[in-house]
Order: C-alpha cells, then structure tokens, then sequence
C-alpha cells in the first residue's frame, strides 16, 4: 500500500507554473485590421489575398433575413 502525501503549496504552484494563458496569434490584413492567423479576417472577408466571403452579400441576405421574420412576427 503506498502512503499518499499531502502536496506542499510550493510543489502545487510549481505544477501551475506552466498553466499560464498565451497571447492570441494575430496578423494584420492589407487594410490593417487584426485577425486570428491561419483564419478569415472578419473585417475584410479575405483569407490568404482571396476574397472568400462576399460581405455585401451576406448583409443584403441578413438584412432580407431581418425584414422576413419581422413580418412574419407580425402577421399573427
């Protein structure tokens, strides 16, 4: 049977040590917003110099989106 010691504060927060949080990686756009690496920048909707989202699209369908449940809210 092996005896079971109680951890001394200094072993614990030795432990901890290295449970300390890291700075996000962030890069910088062309248009100089910040975004995660190896992500989207949500500012821009461009990833690696394309263009992948359209946010001109993506407005007018939120938008439309908008209007059709506000109608629909209303028309009970």
């Amino acid at each position: 049977m092996v005896v079971r010691m109680r951890h001394t504060r200094s072993q614990t927060n030795s432990r901890r040590s290295h449970h300390k949080l890291t700075n996000p990686a962030l890069a910088k756009d062309g248009q100089g917003n910040a975004y995660l690496r190896h992500r989207v920048s949500p500012a821009t909707g461009d990833y690696r110099g394309r263009k992948v989202i359209d946010h001109s699209a993506r407005l007018e369908k939120r938008a439309k989106k908008a209007a059709a449940s506000h109608e629909h809210s209303h028309a009970h």
